[in-house]
């Protein structure tokens, strides 16, 4: 984030582990849309004003908000036709720092076939990855983020290889360890568990504020770059 120069056309903001796994499944759990908040007061200011949203944060539990940043732990949430609101460390800052371009995608393992499929259908000439974990060096952003990059220029790219390095990372042995306070045991593997979801995810300003959206891709979109 700290090389972004003015805004990009399109971005990419990659966040494996584990805003945007999460977003997928809050997605997956029936949310209507995911509100990206600026900070931990405006989260809980979203919240005061609109009761019925769905808060949710880094770290352990906390007065005000309704779930932590855990794809475990969202997994059994019924979120059906609620908004949530989301502030992580990482994830939606980095988001938040390209709300100015013209095609702004959510993305982590779980959505990159979907996220690189939407990408060849706009047939977008330059893209901006925005790489969110410490400090853009996080490996299983980069990872993701090569990976994405690759299908969407190539066919047949094998994920093997980045799906290691992001196992191997610093962010998934914390998880594992437990040196992470709001985790699942299950959150690593979830985290890690490609193309789980057949959307990819699309954010945009809707009046003052960031919004996250799932946007269906068809398979067909491609016209069958998939084959191979």
């Amino acid at each position: 984030m700290d090389e972004l120069v003015g805004a990009p056309v399109v971005a990419v903001v990659v966040d494996v582990m584990r805003a945007f796994t999460v977003a997928a499944w809050a997605f997956a759990q029936g949310a209507e849309k995911i509100v990206l908040a600026e900070s931990l007061d405006d989260a809980l200011a979203l919240k005061a004003r609109h009761p019925d949203w769905v808060a949710l944060k880094d770290g352990p539990a906390a007065p005000g908000f309704d779930a932590v940043n855990s794809p475990g732990l969202l997994r059994s949430v019924d979120l059906g036709g609620r908004t949530v609101v989301q502030k992580t460390t990482a994830g939606t800052v980095g988001a938040l720092a390209v709300k100015e371009a013209s095609l702004v995608l959510c993305a982590g393992f779980v959505v990159a076939e979907a996220t690189a499929r939407l990408l060849r259908t706009r047939a977008c000439d330059s893209v901006t990855f925005v790489v969110t974990g410490e400090g853009g060096r996080a490996d299983e952003d980069l990872a993701c983020a090569q990976y994405i990059a690759r299908r969407a220029t190539e066919a047949g790219t094998d994920a093997a290889g980045f799906l290691s390095r992001a196992a191997g990372s610093r962010a998934a042995v914390e998880l594992a360890e437990g040196v992470r306070q709001g985790v699942h045991p299950d959150d690593v593997a979830l985290c890690l568990e490609l193309d789980r979801f057949p959307f990819a995810m699309v954010a945009a300003l809707e009046d003052t504020l960031m919004v996250l959206r799932p946007r269906a891709v068809p398979s067909s979109a491609d016209g069958g770059a998939d084959s191979g």
